[in-house]
């Protein structure tokens, strides 16, 4: 018989029973304390090697704004902070099992945005660094970040704690609940309001509700109506539109510059799915603008494009450079061809629903991701947050990354290891604590380059 080359096998059919005993042998491997362990990495680096490393390959006046926006506080720090953590867990007990990893699972890297039929959905937002790795990454950063941002926003240690260990109860739960169900339901369980509700996290609703409404006002056309003006040429008599310079967060680009992207969105086309292919292709680009974007982004390319449509229909597409994932130094994966694809990818297999815009492009031989830029986009504070609604939002970011990790693994294995066990919430609660302050050492050390003049920040 001939095997597909990908070594498919639809004809045997392995029991759930079987996948679960799989899954709880892997307790005996690596335990529930095995995770609570030291914060550092014996190979990381320090913090201006490292901060020198992450910077090659920006733009270099960018780069001050990039270090100044990092030392804003520790939780800034933190989110611009992925591949440190990455040396840190790399050497770090894991049980074997692999997951496509958003990379860089922080509280803040939750948000809102609208599926295609208009419906407003909460997920993973940012996968400038999915690779596929172990599970526990993404899990622990989840969880140190929430200590981070709590202690931001002047939560109490306790709280910050108890949201820390609820992420990870949460995430078990889901795990075990999605493993008892149907396949289909699993895979198309779409994470919308009465995600909260699933997730026990009842005093998020206002929040979410607030996020939503605002969401759904994010629209191209609106960012059109404050981002732009109209032209007219008076020798056509045809009317253009042209972004409003705002420096330094947005600002024009010479003709070459708008037509090398212009090059690159004609070339991304082809990386949509048929079916969206004729949709964009309806449109036309108006205007090129670069805006700065993001933390742990800045310094990166970044453009704005204004593509007009039907009648006065407007359209703003963001194309934003991709760079290696932070974790690749750390995980055995092949060497990606093109980042934005990875990204791209990434995204597919994670979300729930991915914009129907989301594709990849190489301009001037570099990589980017194309996506609608702010459009039906919503996000919840989690340094805003009092203590029982950080708690509650524990509880949801970590229904959520379950959610995603079962896209890619099988929900019977966890469900298997995590079989009663009533230890893992409180051993990486201690582990997140440890590692919030370790990052506060970090930061602070930041901060100290920066003062002392080895390292140059500015703020805009």
């Amino acid at each position: 018989m001939v095997k597909h080359p990908a070594q498919v096998d639809l004809r045997t059919r392995v029991v759930a029973d079987d996948v679960f005993a799989r899954g709880k042998v892997l307790r005996t491997v690596v335990p529930s304390s095995a995770h609570d362990h030291a914060p550092v990495g014996a190979d990381r680096p320090g913090i201006v090697d490292f901060i020198e490393a992450s910077n090659v390959g920006r733009l270099p006046d960018l780069v001050g704004l990039r270090v100044g926006r990092m030392i804003a506080s520790p939780f800034a720090f933190f989110r611009g902070a992925a591949g440190l953590m990455a040396a840190d867990l790399a050497a770090s007990p894991a049980n074997g099992l692999s997951a496509q990893l958003c990379g860089d699972a922080h509280a803040a890297n939750f948000g809102l945005y609208g599926s295609p039929d208009g419906e407003i959905v909460m997920d993973i937002n940012d996968f400038d660094e999915t690779l596929p790795g172990p599970w526990e990454w993404d899990l622990k950063r989840l969880a140190a970040s929430l200590v981070l941002a709590g202690r931001g926003g002047g939560v109490s240690e306790a709280a910050c704690i108890d949201a820390a260990e609820d992420a990870v109860k949460s995430y078990r739960r889901t795990i075990r609940g999605l493993a008892e169900i149907p396949f289909l339901r699993s895979w198309n369980a779409l994470p919308d309001k009465s995600a909260v509700e699933r997730a026990k996290a009842d005093e998020l609703l206002d929040d979410f509700d607030r996020a939503a409404q605002k969401a759904r006002r994010n629209t191209s056309e609106k960012v059109a109506a404050k981002w732009t003006e109209h032209l007219e040429d008076h020798e056509t008599g045809i009317r253009k539109r042209r972004f409003v310079a705002d420096p330094p967060i947005l600002t024009p680009v010479d003709s070459s510059v708008a037509e090398s992207v212009i090059d690159g969105l004609e070339l991304y086309v082809g990386s949509l799915r048929e079916s969206r292919r004729n949709l964009i292709m309806r449109y036309a680009v108006s205007d090129v603008a670069f805006r700065i974007v993001g933390t742990g982004s800045v310094g990166l390319r970044s453009y704005v494009a204004l593509l007009l449509g039907n009648g006065d229909e407007a359209l703003v597409l963001q194309l934003k450079q991709a760079q290696p994932s932070a974790l690749a130094p750390y995980l055995r994966t092949e060497a990606s061809k093109h980042e934005g694809k990875r990204i791209v990818h990434g995204a597919r297999l994670v979300q729930a629903e991915t914009d129907v815009l989301l594709g990849w492009t190489t301009i001037d031989g570099l990589p980017f991701i194309v996506r609608q830029f702010r459009n039906l986009k919503g996000d919840i504070d989690p340094t805003a947050l009092g203590a029982d609604h950080l708690d509650d939002y524990g509880r949801l970011a970590g229904a959520l990354l379950a959610r995603a990790h079962t896209r890619s693994l099988d929900p019977r294995l966890l469900a298997g290891y995590f079989e009663g066990d009533e230890d893992l919430d409180e051993v990486i609660g201690r582990y997140a604590v440890r590692y919030a302050d370790q990052t506060e050492a970090d930061h602070a050390a930041l901060v100290e380059a920066v003062k002392s003049g080895r390292l140059a920040a500015e703020t805009a």
